[in-house]
């Protein structure tokens, strides 16, 4: 369907023809012209169908025994073709917060997720004639397209470099938008915004997976905490032996490096020995 704009006549000029109708059809009467007063209401009945109300952010279609002869879109009181029916399209922004899905990531994972879109409608005819009922479409495509989008991504990251569905969530709700805008373009729906609003691991696996995250986090510090040590023990070994403070041995150079190592990385603070001397 191609939206176009409805004939339309200022309807205060319309009353003003109509109350003429109707009175002159009181003086016919009064006058014994039955023909005239007859004629006269029934032409007012007939115009008097195409007078039409039309509110901010509202718009009409205009349906003529069964074909679409335009819509109003401009608010205030207005005259349409006589004998007409018409279908009310809100124009406002609307959000739909949709029901907390129960889906399996890319890795079979059973999460939780939840989105909310923030949309309106910018085609009426689409709306009315293409679809059957334009809302309900909106809510089932969008815990459509939400569940596909979930399908192709992790829920997180834990070795692999790439994408996932909690670390990075404005690259999915761009994703999501694009999708549902593909989706709704037949209802004449224009999708504003497409934001996640619950994320979550399935009860059944969540402890298990929140081990997993806190593995994986120990982990990665252990591997920071390494990698600064053994670069701070060369940047030890190397100051000493510049500076001409003691000569190492192979034997004692790796002694040291395995004190240095075991005082950084150690979870409790280094003890030291102190060495008096021996005696005898």
């Amino acid at each position: 369907m191609v939206e176009k704009d409805a004939f339309k006549v200022n309807g205060f000029l319309a009353i003003l023809v109509l109350i003429a109708l109707l009175a002159g059809a009181v003086y016919a009467f009064i006058k014994n012209q039955i023909v005239l007063g007859v004629v006269l209401t029934v032409l007012f009945t007939i115009l008097s169908t195409g007078i039409r109300v039309v509110q901010p952010n509202q718009a009409r279609t205009i349906i003529f025994f069964g074909n679409y002869v335009g819509t109003l879109k401009d608010s205030g009181i207005w005259f349409v073709v006589p004998l007409s029916t018409d279908r009310k399209v809100s124009l406002r922004v609307r959000n739909f917060n949709s029901k907390t899905l129960k889906v399996n990531d890319v890795e079979g994972n059973p999460i939780e997720i939840a989105a909310v879109v923030v949309f309106r409608v910018i085609n009426s005819a689409k709306a009315v004639f293409d679809v059957d009922d334009y809302e309900e479409f909106v809510e089932i495509q969008s815990e459509t397209a939400l569940r596909h989008v979930a399908t192709k991504y992790p829920y997180d990251l834990f070795e692999d470099e790439g994408y996932s569905l909690r670390g990075n969530t404005v690259e999915i709700a761009e994703e999501l938008c694009r999708e549902l805008q593909e989706r709704l373009a037949i209802a004449g729906v224009e999708v504003l915004e497409a934001r996640l609003t619950h994320l979550a691991y399935a009860t059944e696996i969540a402890s298990a997976m929140l081990q997993r995250q806190q593995a994986a986090a120990i982990l990665a510090a252990r591997q920071k905490i390494v990698e600064g040590a053994v670069g701070m023990a060369q940047m030890a070994i190397a100051r000493l032996e510049k500076d001409g403070l003691v000569e190492l041995d192979e034997e004692r150079r790796v002694n040291m490096i395995n004190n240095l190592l075991v005082a950084i990385i150690s979870d409790r603070g280094a003890q030291p020995i102190i060495n008096t001397g021996s005696l005898y």
